[in-house]
Order: structure tokens, then sequence, then C-alpha cells
């Protein structure tokens, strides 16, 4: 864990790690400031997720997205159970079982609009993570409770 002193982060943490045939960078930053908290080098084809606890359940669910041609595409999800505020909605994406009680829901394919978000991570109770291949960065660890802006950037030749 990272801890923050007097309002600023005590460290910055980035990620770079190379892929061959990089098509972009994904960047996790604080929307008020702009400080940078995570940056990950991300191939073309390639992907990473963001994975949190339910609040109530405490199951760990995930929305995994590709940069497809330098675009952010949220392409799966998984839920390891119909618990509150977790649904599939007919028409978008296929739900298919995990074989473990819950699901996945394949092929949803949205393009992000802007190619950003922003994310307001909770708790360590909680714990929005970032995971892409074996790096995996905690976003509450860094900024619980403040809205982090997750944006992919092309390179400039895409």
């Amino acid at each position: 864990m990272i801890a923050k002193t007097g309002g600023a982060l005590a460290a910055l943490l980035l990620f770079h790690t190379a892929m061959p045939g990089h098509a972009g960078t994904l960047t996790a930053s604080l929307a008020a400031t702009g400080e940078v908290l995570a940056r990950i080098e991300v191939a073309q084809g390639t992907g990473w997720c963001v994975l949190w606890r339910h609040s109530v359940q405490g199951f760990e669910v995930e929305d995994c997205y590709e940069n497809r041609s330098g675009r952010m595409v949220l392409h799966r999800s998984h839920l390891p159970d119909f618990a509150a505020g977790l649904d599939h909605i007919p028409g978008r994406g296929r739900q298919i079982s995990d074989g473990q009680g819950g699901y996945w829901i394949e092929d949803l394919d949205e393009a992000v609009p802007g190619n950003a978000y922003i994310l307001r991570p909770g708790t360590m109770n909680v714990d929005h993570r970032l995971r892409a291949g074996e790096t995996v960065i905690s976003l509450s660890a860094l900024a619980a409770h403040e809205r982090v802006r997750i944006a992919l950037t092309p390179d400039e030749d895409q």
C-alpha cells in the first residue's frame, strides 16, 4: 500500500511494460490535477481489466478492455453472482456460465467515448485495481474517494 502524506501522494507509480506492437498508453491520473498515478503501455489487440470487490457480497468483479487500433473497447465482464447492481442486459453481449455459479458477459464490444472515463475508487475494502498482464495497480491505495481518469492514448501514428 502507498500512503498519502500531507494531501500529496507519497509515491508516484509508473509502470512501463514493454509489449511488441505498442499502440497506446493506458494512464490513470487524478482528474482534478492531472497527476499521473500509473502508466502502462498497451499493445494493439491486448487488454487490461478493472477489478474490485463487490461492496455487499465481497467477491471480485472485473471489466476487461482491449486496445483496438488505439480505441478503448469494453470487451467482457465477469460477475460471480447476480448480486445487487449486477445483471446482464439482454442484447448487450452474451451471457455464458463461468462454471462456478457466476457468469461472463462476452462480446460487449463497446467503444468508450473519448477513450476515457472517470472512476472514483473505493476504500481498500473494495480495492479498485488495474490489471494488465502480471502488473496490478491498486487505485484505492493511491486515490481512494478521488476522481481518477482512466484513459487510453493511442500512438501518434495510429
